[in-house]
This record gives structure tokens, sequence and C-alpha cells, in this order.
């Protein structure tokens, strides 16, 4: 079987490494697969090394650019490379690689869902929820949001962890020499994450002898206000969080591990991958109170419903996290990609055994003012 997975970035999103984590276990199972995204900023391979084929299409940036454009941009650039008469099976996992796909029935992973003001976004995503033959979702809630907004009936297929690689990185002591104590939220500054919340709270703490540390933050869009925002109220806090940016894959485990308490704030999640890694690491996590969460995390993690209930999560996990993190690293444990590539494959079989896969798709009308997909 030849198996295309088509992603938008080859930087380091939840997407984008579930791609490659999966496209990577389907491979052990003796699938063909080749994974193809757009190269942008110069980019000529993905943010690790792939064992598997893949295809990096070049695209450069273009000076000022509004995002509605350089949406519309990366559909075109992608669709003019890919040919997808070559697969068997083409899946796509976002709104950009799905528009990108033309003439095929295709598959489409709808990580998380959104809302969107900018009109050619707003567009993609619809198209990305309406148009393909076939559906998966990695969490029972969020299917149950595209089967309330479109009628749709995806197949759930849970994410899985690398979870040796974050245990393996417990007690590494690097980040804890340079940084200290510290509370760590991975994605970067921006609205999705909750990081105005996680700064009030942080506030809320008074812990100065634990530092605030972000890692991550590539993304399409323009968070540039949100992130003027952020530091003005760090300042107007008379705080100083320490903010790293992109960290290098194989610098992550040894920075989660280190962590004293894992913060996890997002207003909108699909799975909650990043948080999974650091129980897999045996780190205490809190969350916001979400019901995606609540569905992959249960009584692993502690739940706050607002910034005060965040406050008061970390400071008790920062006393007693490591008792309850004994539980995480187990339910870490049962979460592999090897049994999602194989709940994968057999979804396959089943959509090339019908001979179409628009046998299993529920025409409905694209329904006005319901969420739409985030890249």
């Amino acid at each position: 079987m030849r198996v295309a997975l088509l992603t938008y970035s080859t930087k380091p999103r939840g997407g984008v490494v579930h791609t490659l984590a999966l496209a990577e276990a389907l491979a052990a199972l003796g699938v063909d697969v080749t994974v193809w995204t757009l190269g942008r900023d110069g980019d000529g391979g993905f943010f690790r090394a792939v064992s598997v084929p893949v295809r990096v299409v070049p695209f450069p940036a273009v000076e000022g650019e509004s995002v509605g454009a350089r949406i519309l941009r990366s559909i075109a650039v992608l669709r003019d490379a890919f040919e997808p008469s070559d697969y068997d099976v083409v899946h796509a996992q976002d709104c950009i690689s799905a528009n990108a796909v033309r003439g095929v029935p295709y598959v489409r992973t709808v990580h998380h869902l959104d809302h969107f003001t900018t009109p050619e976004l707003a567009a993609c995503h619809e198209r990305a929820i309406v148009e393909p033959a076939a559906h998966v979702c990695v969490s029972a809630a969020v299917a149950a949001e595209v089967r309330s907004g479109w009628g749709l009936t995806p197949t759930v297929i849970p994410n899985g962890v690398d979870a040796a690689r974050f245990r393996a990185a417990a007690g590494d002591t690097r980040w804890r020499a340079r940084l200290g104590r510290y509370v760590l939220a991975v994605g970067g500054i921006e609205p999705r994450k909750g990081s105005l919340e996680l700064l009030e709270a942080y506030a809320l703490l008074g812990r100065p002898d634990v530092n605030l540390v972000i890692a991550g933050g590539e993304t399409l869009f323009d968070y540039r206000a949100y992130r003027a925002r952020w530091e003005s109220r760090a300042v107007e806090l008379g705080l100083s969080p320490v903010v790293l940016g992109p960290v290098d894959h194989d610098a992550l485990p040894s920075l989660v591990a280190a962590a004293d308490v894992f913060a996890f704030p997002s207003v909108k999640e699909g799975f909650g991958l990043a948080a999974l890694e650091a129980l897999a690491a045996g780190v205490p996590v809190v969350t916001s109170d979400l019901p995606v969460l609540r569905e992959v995390f249960g009584d692993t993690v502690t739940f706050a419903a607002d910034v005060p209930g965040l406050a008061t999560a970390i400071g008790a996990a920062l006393d007693d996290g490591p008792v309850r993190a004994r539980a995480g690293r187990a339910l870490a444990e049962r979460f592999t990609w090897e049994a999602a590539a194989r709940a994968h494959l057999g979804f396959y079989r089943s959509l090339v055994g019908a001979g179409s896969p628009d046998v299993h798709r529920t025409d409905q009308p694209s329904c006005a003012g319901t969420p739409t997909i985030d890249v």
C-alpha cells in the first residue's frame, strides 16, 4: 500500500510531530509511506531526521504578505507539486494540505477546532471539513464537535507518544543547572496556548524561587500583537519569564524532564501530546479544564478552571507532584505510535477495500457559524 501523508510545515508543531511519528510507525509495519510538506523559511527538511521518504516543496517567504495571501499561496504551491494519483491513500493532516489535494478522494485528520475571521482561512478550513471522503480525530471530544457541527462521523484514533525518549531524560540536570527550579510551558506565546492566563497565574503563585519558562513557538499566524501584550503585562507584574523560543529536538526531552511542573493552560486542544510527553518524563502536569483533556488524562493531571485555580494547582504540584506523576508515567506508556499506526492501517484497508473512501462520507451542508479547523 502506498500512502502519502501531507502536512503544512517542517516546524515542530503538534500536527507535524504527529505526522512524522505516524509515518515512521506505518513504515515499520511495511507500509510504503511518503511525507509531503512545504519548506518554509528555506527549510530543506524537517526539524528532525526522518526515516521515511520526504518531499519538501520550496516555499520562499514573501515580505509583507498577509496571512490570507500566505494561506492561498501555500495551498497553490503544494497542489502544483503533489501528484495524488501516485498513492493508494492520500491523508492530509491540516487544512492547507487538505485544500491542496485535488482529483482523488482523501482522508483528513481533524486535530482540533477553532474559530477564524480571516476570510481565506475560514474558507480553507470549511473546505477541509466538507470535502474529505473520510475523517480521523485524535480524540472522541473533537469527533463529537465535528459530528455536532457538520453531521460527519470521524473515526477516533488517539495519538501515540515516544514515552521512552522522554522517560530516558529523567535525571538529566543540564537545564536545572541553567534555569534553577521552573514551571515549563511548550508551544510558544499565543492565544490558544493560554499564555496570558499562565502569566497571570504565575504572578499569583508568588514563588520567586521558581522560574516561568516558555519554549517553542513556530506558527503560520502573526501573534506579534498578542506577544506584545504578554510582554507588557509581564513588565507590569514585575516578572521576568525565560522565553527560550524553539528548542532543538534532541534537547527537548531533558528540558521537559527537568521541569518541576509542566503547565498546559490551553483554551483549545485536540489531544494534549506535549502534556503526555511531560507525564512520560515523570513531571507533574497542570492543565486547563477541557473535555478533551479530561478524556485523555483522567486523574493523572490537575485541572484548573480559571487563573486563580491554575496558580493554586501549580503551587500544589510544586510540593506533591512527584507522587502523582507515577500514574502519569503509566498512562503515557499506554499510548504508542505502533498502536496508532495499526489502527490507521486497518482504517486505510477498509477504505481501499471498499473501492473508494466516498462510501464513508456523510454528506451534509456546511454549517454557518460552526467552528472551523485550526492548522
